[in-house]
């Protein structure tokens, strides 16, 4: 169980509530997060949380409003490419900062109005750069489907007893057998290593090459928003 840092003698609050529910979700997953083991941490009784939570539901949407407020809503007056690059990278790094997130929010029916005012800011931005509400929406589906869907694998190479090192691959794969995937892995391999070899040791792009997906993404969008006007 986790101690919370929060559980000193102060007034009970929706806040303190969330807060250290958030806090056993990043420690031992979401799973943990129950109005029992919440209450513990915070040294209260469950039923003391109802008054400021009505039910599991409640407690999740707070969450997920939470994590929501983590990411960074772009300028109105925002170039439409440039928010929606803001808008990849800050979900991306708040997502991998709470790995249970991604899954929490796409799986919840209720719309919160933290989620209601970044999606709005966004869907506004595009509409003011002359984007029909069609071309809008297609646009935030595709945006969110890549940036969670690219987390989510993140995620998963990160398992325990996957390869830590690509080059292992290269161990159990048959280059008469699958030539294309080892050529792949190869090249992944010397990627790596070039990186470790100018001192760029981060995770950050250890997985893939975000930027590059992201890219084309952007350049997709600018075409067909530039089909609209001819």
């Amino acid at each position: 169980m986790v101690t919370s840092k929060l559980s000193t003698r102060q007034p009970l609050s929706r806040e303190r509530i969330l807060n250290v529910a958030l806090e056993l979700a990043d420690t031992n997953g979401l799973d943990s997060v129950s109005m029992r083991q919440v209450a513990q941490g915070l040294g209260v009784e469950a039923m003391s949380l109802y008054k400021h939570v009505a039910n599991k539901d409640d407690l999740l949407d707070g969450l997920v409003e939470l994590v929501v407020a983590e990411m960074s809503i772009p300028s109105p007056s925002a170039d439409w490419k440039d928010a929606l690059r803001e808008r990849a990278f800050t979900v991306r790094k708040t997502l991998n900062a709470h790995p249970w997130a991604a899954n929490l929010i796409e799986s919840r029916s209720s719309i919160g109005p933290m989620r209601l005012r970044h999606n709005d800011s966004m869907i506004g931005i595009l509409k003011n750069a002359g984007f029909s509400i069609e071309l809008a929406f297609h646009s935030m589906i595709a945006l969110t489907s890549y940036v969670y869907g690219f987390v989510i694998l993140e995620e998963g190479n990160k398992i325990k007893g996957q390869p830590k090192d690509i080059g292992n691959l290269q161990q159990v794969i048959s280059l008469a057998e699958y030539p294309y995937i080892f050529e792949m892995i190869s090249f992944a391999y010397a990627k790596k290593s070039q990186n470790l070899a100018i001192g760029n040791t981060s995770e950050t792009d250890a997985f893939a090459d975000f930027e590059f997906g992201l890219q084309l993404l952007l350049d997709g969008f600018e075409k067909v928003l530039a089909k609209k006007f001819n």
